[in-house]
């Protein structure tokens, strides 16, 4: 008998047996009979069947298709002094698929390895440019946008990949609509009513994309978005707290657009788990960086996605032993969840993709079997069904400070083999402040438009990135 994986313990993959008990609507072979495991239904049937169980919402743009495929199993409490796996969530901003490949790309490398993530989808990605003045964005002009919107081909392209991503497991969140970081109508001016009228903008762009698009061939994305959606993170990272308002009014349970976060175990705020980026190790540097792809390019090609590419090779060896080091740190010591942000981008060369994709397999090598790479839905799965008194414990646990059956004592140095690179940074070094820990991502690529710098502990007469 095949020996079982340790992402098939942790039950991060869902065996053949399972998948073929979810049916063809998982899109997983049933076996090379074409049966389940018992033989006893043909795999016809099996398709049928799970056809019967689709129940369409509106349009027809979504469906409610029974609990969701390929989940781990339901998660239980900690023992007292038992240690805790080692979380990691890799998340994906905008998640549209424009043509490069990344979407699948990263799709597959999950699979390979029996991990789940997170795509925030940016709404418009489904709304076509003919129809973008049905976008009413809060204190902008009908159709703004600052991210640009899909060709037909590219809509058809993200809607494919968003409904393979939900029926292997993965979450889809929201990164909102037009992505609006600089001037009037920066959504770090936004109130929670105008937060109310982007999110019921982007919920009503995926469950009306039939309407909008005209498109009769394609399948309905296979989930209610408004039971699906319980997090997101903001554009540029900015104004949760104008958001968190109305997220716990629909009830949602995280959020991911604090910035600047450290490497601790997480806390609610108003409610919500709040699960920010992360300040990681910057090699070569004494200061960190902030766990996005963003981040680490503007520090290395500053407010360029086409820097010299003579440097591309060092850069790159940079982005993943940052990303190493990161988990590294969380895993040898205090086992807080490690969260990545990323975009489906291609700036200096794809060196920050292909950075990501070594980092990952690092990550999930099998040789650490404790290592649990999941979405942020799943996180907080696991979350609430931990004793608070635990995770009180747990929150005791200062970046780099050694986890032990008695987790706590409240930041003392004597477990902390780590360095948490507090020093200021040299000058020519400064590093990007926690509002630019992101970029639009758009149609064309690797654009970056540039607005007033906001940061904080940077001098930008040293060359620091402007944030988009």
């Amino acid at each position: 008998m095949r020996e079982l994986s340790r992402r098939s313990l942790l039950g991060l993959g869902v065996g053949l047996g399972t998948a073929t008990a979810l049916g063809a609507m998982a899109g997983c072979s049933d076996g090379p009979s074409g049966t389940t495991g018992t033989g006893a239904r043909p795999k016809a049937r099996a398709s049928t069947e799970a056809k019967a169980r689709t129940k369409l919402i509106g349009d027809g743009s979504t469906a409610d298709t029974g609990p969701q495929p390929n989940q781990p199993p339901k998660p239980v409490p900690l023992e007292p002094g038992e240690r805790p796996p080692q979380f990691v969530i890799f998340s994906w901003d905008g998640a549209g698929e424009v043509g490069n490949g990344l979407f699948p790309r990263f799709r597959k490398l999950a699979r390979d390895h029996g991990a789940r993530m997170t795509f925030f989808l940016s709404g418009i990605y489904l709304l076509p440019e003919a129809k973008q003045r049905m976008y009413e964005p809060p204190n902008n002009s009908p159709g703004a946008s600052d991210i640009g919107y899909l060709s037909d081909e590219h809509i058809r392209a993200t809607l494919k990949n968003l409904r393979a991503a939900w029926l292997e497991g993965h979450e889809v969140g929201t990164h909102f609509n037009g992505h609006f970081c600089s001037g009037h109508g920066s959504v770090a001016h936004w109130t929670p009513e105008d937060w109310e009228s982007e999110i019921e903008q982007a919920v009503s762009f995926v469950t009306r994309w039939r309407t909008h698009t005209g498109f009769t061939d394609l399948e309905p994305l296979p989930f209610d978005y408004r039971k699906e959606l319980i997090g997101g993170r903001t554009p540029c990272l900015l104004n949760q707290d104008g958001l968190l308002p109305t997220a716990r009014r629909l009830g949602w349970r995280y959020d991911a657009s604090s910035s600047g976060g450290e490497q601790v175990w997480p806390r609610k705020k108003h409610g919500l788990w709040d699960l920010p980026l992360q300040q990681m190790p910057f090699p070569g540097h004494s200061f960190e960086v902030l766990s996005m792809d963003y981040n680490i390019l503007a520090n290395q090609s500053k407010n360029t996605t086409r820097g010299v590419p003579a440097h591309y090779s060092g850069w790159r060896r940079q982005a993943i032993e940052s990303y190493i080091a990161g988990f590294d740190r969380a895993y040898e010591t205090n086992r807080a969840p490690f969260f990545v942000g990323n975009h489906f981008e291609e700036w200096n060369g794809g060196i920050y993709m292909d950075a990501v994709e070594e980092a990952f397999k690092y990550m999930a090598d099998d040789r650490r079997k404790d290592v649990r790479l999941v979405s942020f839905r799943q996180f907080v799965d696991w979350l609430d069904v931990q004793s608070p008194a635990v995770l009180a414990q747990l929150r005791q646990l200062d970046v780099g400070e050694k986890w032990h059956p008695r987790a706590g004592g409240g930041g003392g140095t004597g477990n902390r083999p780590w360095n948490r690179g507090d020093t200021p940074a040299p000058r020519g070094e400064a590093p990007v402040g926690p509002k630019a820990g992101e970029v639009p991502v758009g149609p064309r690529g690797g654009d970056v438009p540039t607005a007033p710098a906001a940061n904080k502990g940077r001098d930008d007469s040293e060359g620091g990135a402007e944030d988009p």
